[in-house]
């Protein structure tokens, strides 16, 4: 057998005491992962900081009645059991550890923390015989059920249409700098600055073997160097661009396509037809970037497509000048 798992008990085996006890622990490890999100968010975004706070305080009335009942029908002492202890028992993802959440994985993790807690407790009060213990864990699935009104009560009190258009917008503001901004860079880096070695070598060669190869070692190179480039440069913490890793990621992968994308055409044998499909891709990545500078960077498309197609289509023109010469 797996280790760990014969030590783990079937929740239908579990007494209505270690249930209680189960449903005490739940709630103390779900206030806590309130409590740290809310602690995380303070900063930036103080009014979901406080509905996750007004959360907590929820879950801590919630434990202290089932604490009062513990105690009312078995005494003081509380077995210890927690969910990793029950085979089959709903386990909560750890991304309250994961740095850097956005605001919407956190609100839907917390949603789906509530749903699980409201399944929870209807089976839980299926497998109680006490009256009067069964009506506390049905009142308390009932609680769960209706914590998404809560959250929309807290949510109006906490949270305005001023204040919510505010956060969103700053987490907005965040994945650009994080994810856009560095991949639209290393996009354009690749797109661009690979041209002309893979256009010079296919005119000067008209061999699509020899233009792959220039053309990957280009877009692996480029995207090694980009991605490098922007992680070591700004750690994130006084720009506030991010993590760094994330980043680097984004730069070095997509310069990595930028560049791929007009250098795989060369897998076909037939030098022209090769050469025409690369070209349409070419022109289609360099719409591409400006559609994506004009629509996250809120660049004027006209000032975007003269950066970039025109940009681009001179240092098409230099490479392929350069190969057939």
């Amino acid at each position: 057998m797996l280790p760990g798992i014969a030590s783990r008990r079937r929740f239908k085996d579990l007494s209505e005491q270690e249930i209680l006890a189960l449903a005490i622990s739940s709630e103390e490890d779900d206030a806590r992962i309130y409590r740290s999100y809310a602690e995380r968010l303070r900063a930036e975004y103080p009014g979901t900081a406080a509905v996750f706070d007004g959360m907590a305080e929820e879950e801590d009335g919630h434990r202290r009645l089932l604490i009062e009942r513990h105690r009312a029908r078995f005494g003081e002492v509380i077995p210890l059991i927690r969910r990793e202890h029950v085979s089959g028992f709903f386990n909560r993802k750890p991304v309250w550890l994961a740095t850097n959440l956005s605001l919407e994985t956190i609100r839907g993790e917390a949603e789906e923390m509530e749903r699980a807690a409201g399944r929870f407790y209807t089976f839980a009060a299926q497998r109680t015989e006490d009256a009067t213990t069964r009506k506390l864990l049905g009142d308390l699935a009932a609680a769960e059920r209706g914590h998404e009104t809560r959250a929309e009560e807290l949510m109006a009190e906490h949270l305005d249409g001023e204040t919510r258009s505010e956060e969103d917008q700053a987490a907005h503001r965040q994945f650009v700098l994080t994810w856009v901004q560095p991949g639209l860079a290393g996009l354009m880096d690749g797109s661009v600055s690979t041209l002309a070695p893979i256009f010079a070598t296919a005119f000067a060669t008209q061999n699509t073997h020899t233009t792959l190869l220039v053309g990957l070692a280009a877009a692996t190179g480029a995207g090694i160097s980009m991605g490098f480039t922007e992680a070591a440069h700004d750690d994130g913490v006084i720009s506030g661009r991010g993590s760094p890793l994330k980043r680097g990621l984004a730069s070095g992968i997509m310069t990595a396509v930028g560049g791929l994308g007009h250098a795989l055409p060369y897998l076909i044998p037939d030098f022209w037809t090769a050469t025409v499909i690369a070209m349409i891709i070419v022109f289609v990545e360099l719409w591409a970037i400006a559609w994506i500078q004009n629509k996250y960077m809120e660049t004027p498309i006209l000032r975007a497509v003269t950066q970039v197609v025109i940009g681009g289509a001179l240092v098409f023109a230099a490479g392929a000048l350069i190969g057939a010469g």
